[in-house]
């Protein structure tokens, strides 16, 4: 029978299978050998062991359209990252990290700023053009005002979206606002419960409507950019595109070099300088992790 994993926790695969059954299946044996990972959204062909306990063995799994790192997770439509407006505040070279790691899977990215109760009108008009002049689309939020949530619905439609951001922005909360299947346990709860700050702990398919699905993740504080030389960097910071041909030199990276219509473009504010030197930090990370 084939199915989906919607959910990998101690070595076990929980498969939403073609009847409308999640089978607990274990993976078998083949897959360590030949070094391959069972991902969250794998698109699997199980053998039932017993259809009353729900029980099944992994047999195979179906060729992937793409895969991530991290968050582990496979078979992506688009990535929905969420960040805080306030609360905590943004870290915006860590949003950058992630989109370049979208790029670099080719993998559509939405971005959602939450809170958006807690920011000062003015803050929350000057980030949002940063992101919408890059080409990414951007949502405005509040879990706890329920505002946006027409918007994230429409965007979500008829897509498997992975959604990723770091701990305490909301991930959760407005998870459970856009559907009732999986209650998500939220920073509030964590902090009671005093389990630590991370409230999801793995990688799961969530169905929020027809065709509709989201793959909720761990939250990350960290996220270091791998299988990049620090020459490809700029290939993927999409502002940088339209000017390229302006640049003297072919190959241009937009540092030091003369005649550079990028930095131009820069110091007319027609690129935003929050991202450029989120570029040159993530150039030089790359640049000494070469030296080693």
């Amino acid at each position: 029978m084939r199915g989906k994993i919607i959910k990998g926790i101690a070595g076990f695969y929980y498969v939403h299978g073609e009847d409308g059954i999640v089978y607990e299946c274990k993976a078998k044996g083949i897959f360590r050998k030949d070094n391959q990972k069972p991902l969250v959204g794998d698109d699997v062909e199980i053998q039932i062991l017993d259809r009353q306990d729900k029980e099944g063995n992994l047999e195979k799994i179906l060729p992937r359209r793409n895969a991530l790192i991290r968050p582990a997770v496979a078979n992506v439509d688009q990535a929905f990252v969420i960040f805080a407006l306030e609360d905590p505040r943004p870290n915006f070279l860590l949003l950058d990290r992630f989109l370049i790691m979208m790029e670099q899977a080719d993998i559509p990215a939405v971005i959602c700023f939450n809170k958006k109760d807690l920011a000062e009108e003015e803050e929350v008009r000057s980030l949002s053009s940063i992101y919408r002049e890059c080409g990414y689309p951007v949502i405005l939020s509040s879990a706890k005002e329920r505002e946006g949530l027409a918007e994230i619905r429409s965007a979500l439609e008829g897509k498997t979206t992975v959604v990723a951001g770091p701990s305490g922005v909301g991930k959760s909360s407005l998870t459970n606002l856009l559907q009732a299947h999986v209650k998500m346990e939220t920073g509030e709860i964590s902090r009671k419960l005093k389990r630590g700050r991370h409230t999801t702990r793995h990688s799961q398919v969530i169905p929020v409507g027809e065709n509709t699905y989201l793959m909720d993740t761990p939250g990350f504080s960290s996220l270091y950019l791998t299988d990049m030389e620090q020459q490809e960097l700029k290939n993927y910071f999409r502002e940088f595109r339209k000017y390229e041909e302006g640049c003297r030199f072919q190959g241009c990276l937009h540092i030091h070099e003369p005649d550079c219509e990028v930095k131009r473009a820069l110091e007319q504010g027609e690129i935003s300088r929050l991202r450029y030197e989120n570029y040159l930090s993530l150039y030089e990370e790359l640049k000494e992790k070469r030296r080693y």
